[in-house]
């Protein structure tokens, strides 16, 4: 499965045909514990020519996948459900190694990657298709779904274990074959996974890992063979990786980036609302598309959060996600971790006061990307860190006068992924759900992020595409419709009909 270089650290190796197999590339990137700064792999920049064997792969398994009863895919999807439940705690700790996150954190992950399998089981009736009698004499229309061939993941770094299974469960139920391309930050977690799928005894091709970085990602939006294209990223890369697979025809699903609001009314309870803000902004580091990054307070509420809300940040404890003590991990590297204290840096000029400021989280950590939480208060919807992505520990706060005003200011976002109301006012939510220009509405929650039987229906920057990740809509996308019409002039008529005697 792997290889090792003369220092001892190993060289992670692609999935291929249904085997372990080294890239063809000689160049290769580190894989750091953000924790500890620890070399724990070297993950190797495949080539085109990499990918092209799985490509070819793929479709030379396409025929005898598809032939695969849709009984027995989902069969085969049960025993993945087994196996990764039987192996959650590694899964979660390897999450934890390889991107920082609290265990916590990754165990909940895991969960949801598990319950990504467990909604793909269902195929053999989510794949079902419609069938009208009569619609005219004797004619009879039906629709069934057929896979629409080789589909390809492209997958973030911030949930090594969740994001691949958003695509590659749905893909392979609904009867095609899948290439997966892990983000070279975080490719660990995904060896575990391919494993299990390796133990599946799939036929060779159904499933492919391709490891490395731009050249696959493009290699990917290009290639002739490829069908469907998933994606899961950066705002601007996900518009990218829209215009060019579609170009090529692909049929194409991408995830981009968010600025989630969490509007806090003067009914709220405010213990609770403390304890979702601090969920949704502060999990992960931060480090999620649906992280609450701005709260909005409506009149009063301001005075009767920020209290708490400060209490509650400053007694969260930064360090390594594996001690048990720790609440808040490191970022996903140094790089991260310095481009964050920057925007930090550029809202205070801008005139938002740090009221909690981890940009020194101090205490005795060890060398690694820590960041402690940070709360910026007085920010005002024109600042960059109201309207930008940080993709961190930090959290803008805004004062609105009215619900009005706050639905306004939600809206005027260029991203419309997730938002949240804190209020114990049924017409308030009434009214928040019906107007708010976002595609996850959460209340009294501050992570809005659907079960996997709903889709993450993302809007406006945040998404690009039709169709959805998971829920109805992975089934929707990993299949094509097909409509055949039916006339038989024997019908009804008593002659020309055959019958079986039983």
């Amino acid at each position: 499965m792997t290889t090792t270089t003369e220092t001892g650290v190993r060289v992670l190796d692609n999935y291929v045909r249904g085997r372990w197999t080294a890239s063809s590339s000689t160049e290769t990137l580190p894989v750091t514990n953000p924790a500890t700064g620890d070399t724990l792999a070297r993950v190797p920049l495949s080539s085109a020519a990499d990918l092209d064997a799985a490509v070819r792969a793929a479709r030379e398994a396409l025929p005898a996948w598809r032939a695969v009863s849709v009984i027995e895919r989902a069969r085969k999807l049960f025993a993945l459900r087994q196996a990764l439940d039987a192996r959650r705690e590694e899964l979660a700790r390897s999450v934890t190694t390889e991107m920082g996150k609290t265990l916590g954190d990754a165990q909940a992950e895991v969960a949801r990657m598990i319950e990504m399998v467990e909604c793909a089981c269902a195929v053999p009736t989510t794949m079902q298709g419609r069938i009208l009698e009569d619609v005219s004499r004797n004619v009879d229309a039906e629709t069934v779904r057929q896979p629409v061939g080789v589909c390809a993941g492209i997958v973030p770094f911030n949930f090594p274990a969740m994001v691949p299974f958003w695509f590659l469960p749905f893909a392979i139920a609904c009867g095609n074959c899948f290439i997966l391309k892990p983000s070279e930050q975080v490719p660990l977690t995904q060896q575990i996974a391919f494993e299990m799928l390796d133990e599946l005894e799939l036929p060779p091709g159904v499933v492919n890992l391709v490891n490395g970085g731009r050249e696959v990602v493009e290699g990917i939006l290009d290639h002739p063979g490829i069908d469907a294209v998933s994606f899961v990223g950066s705002a601007p890369v996900a518009r990218i990786v829209y215009e060019r697979a579609a170009k090529a025809g692909k049929r194409v699903q991408a995830l981009g980036g968010a600025k989630n609001h969490m509007v806090v009314m003067p009914d709220a309870v405010i213990d609770k609302t403390v304890s979702g803000i601090i969920g949704s902004a502060f999990g992960a580091a931060g480090q999620r598309c649906m992280a609450g990054s701005v709260v909005v307070t409506v009149g009063e509420a301001h005075d009767r959060l920020m209290p708490a809300l400060r209490e509650a940040t400053e007694g969260l404890t930064v360090g390594d996600g594996l001690d048990e003590g720790t609440d808040v991990g490191p970022v996903i590297s140094e790089r991260a971790r310095d481009r964050i204290r920057e925007a930090i840096d550029r809202a205070a000029q801008d005139g938002a006061d740090p009221v909690v400021d981890g940009r020194d989280p101090g205490g005795d950590l060890p060398r690694g990307a820590y960041l402690g939480p940070t709360i910026l208060d007085g920010v005002r919807p024109e600042m960059e860190a109201a309207r930008e992505e940080i993709f961190g520990p930090v959290l803008s706060v805004i004062q609105a006068n009215s619900l009005d005003e706050a639905i306004e200011l939600v809206g005027g976002s260029r991203f419309g992924n997730g938002v949240s109301i804190f209020t114990e006012s049924g017409a308030a939510v009434r009214r928040f759900r019906h107007e708010v220009q976002a595609g996850m509405v959460g209340v009294n929650i501050g992570v809005a992020a659907p079960v996997a039987f709903f889709p993450f229906s993302g809007w406006k920057d945040s998404f690009l595409g039709d169709l959805h990740a998971h829920g109805g809509d992975a089934v929707d996308f990993y299949t094509r419709k097909k409509t055949i019409t039916s006339r038989w002039f024997s019908s009804g008529q008593g002659s020309g009909a055959y019958f079986v005697e039983s």
